[in-house]
């Protein structure tokens, strides 16, 4: 990873990131190093509005967040459109120019979209990913899809003068966070299992019946089994709790829709297991201290899976070929929404569930 020279009288810095929650927690070691690279500096994220209710007040490398506004390739909604308005853009650039930013970093993609948006900004310096159809920064990382996003994160920090101070994501859990998740599931004396069925990406979800099977197996040793899921997500839940059956059917605990993302890091926090498709909730109870597995297509493994396996242990599907159309979506894409993690099996996932739980000393399971 090359090491580039720090950039000299930097006073605010500005990086743009302005994407979800998993991406979010990938960008957290480069957060923490350009924080020990420049301690003097105002750290301002640029990000969507989640971002701005979610950090603020919480500890961490970052001093502000300012949302964006709709921008084609940077804010978009769920269905890939931004309703931009040029007369609202224009305002939102004066103001960032207005805030006289010496560096502004793009770790928001090939810079296709990115990268002229961070060149309106007005910093000083510039930093980030380039494909080769993107305009160029002062100083730029080549942007090749099939490498993990935090150390894409991180070569991009590297190049402004921060090395790597940790490789895994860390995040602050408040008073407030674990005061909301007291109210949705109060604390008893069992280890508690998260078990979240969602995902963005349809050909990412693994079935319910399936994370059915595993709830049964864990609350029959003892577990306290909690479901989360955003508000779109109450059909796959819904899905899991049709299917439980023994000690989970009458126990589980369903949060879906009921907590915000901070509440949800709270939950997370004093979950023994979180066991999950490839999504923001796997990674956010990752980065505040739960164990995870993580049932993962293999591509994706390679660009998100867990670092380290002492408290991470992913599940890999390796279907290349969608089960619909049979097309190999590592060289080609198709429309088909299928799952592509369905062919990992239950008895996959709590073997490695097994093996955290009877590691962390609370639940011996055989």
């Amino acid at each position: 990873m090359k090491l580039g020279p720090r950039f000299e009288g930097v006073r605010r810095v500005a990086v743009l990131r302005a994407n979800a929650l998993g991406d979010f927690m990938f960008s957290l070691p480069a957060l923490e190093a350009l924080r020990a690279a420049y301690p003097a500096a105002e750290v301002v994220l640029l990000g969507q509005p989640w971002h701005a209710r979610f950090l603020q007040g919480r500890p961490g490398p970052l001093d502000r967040v300012i949302a964006v506004p709709p921008s084609q390739g940077v804010y978009v909604g769920r269905d890939g459109k931004a309703d931009e308005d040029p007369a609202e853009l224009d305002a939102f650039f004066a103001r960032m120019r207005d805030e006289q930013f010496d560096l502004a970093v793009q770790l928001h993609g090939g810079g296709r979209y990115s990268n002229p948006f961070t060149l309106r900004l007005g910093a000083r310096a510039t930093v980030g990913l380039r494909t080769p159809d993107a305009p160029a920064l002062d100083r730029t990382v080549p942007y090749v899809y099939w490498q993990h996003e935090i150390m894409r994160c991180l070569e991009v920090m590297a190049l402004a003068g921060a090395p790597a101070v940790t490789l895994e994501p860390r995040l602050q859990v408040t008073a407030d966070d674990l005061a909301e998740a007291g109210g949705a599931v109060p604390e008893d004396d069992r280890p508690l299992v998260a078990l979240h069925p969602g995902a963005g990406d349809p050909r990412r979800r693994w079935s319910p019946a399936h994370f059915a099977r595993v709830a049964d197996a864990l609350a029959a040793a003892g577990a306290r089994i909690v479901l989360t899921g955003a508000g779109d997500e109450a059909h796959l839940v819904d899905g899991v709790l049709a299917a439980l059956s023994g000690p989970a059917r009458e126990a589980a605990v369903n949060t879906c829709g009921r907590l915000s993302i901070g509440g949800l890091a709270g939950l997370l926090s004093r979950c023994t297991l979180v066991v999950s498709n490839d999504s923001g909730p796997l990674h956010l109870g990752a980065a505040v201290g739960a164990s995870t597995v993580g049932i993962y297509w293999c591509g994706n493994a390679i660009n998100a899976g867990t670092l380290s396996r002492t408290r991470h242990r992913p599940v890999l599907s390796w279907r290349l070929n969608c089960p619909e159309c049979g097309v190999n979506c590592m060289e080609d894409r198709c429309d088909h929404c299928c799952s592509f993690v369905d062919d990992v099996t239950p008895e996959q996932v709590l073997e490695e569930a097994r093996s955290l739980l009877a590691a962390s000393g609370q639940l011996l399971l055989g």
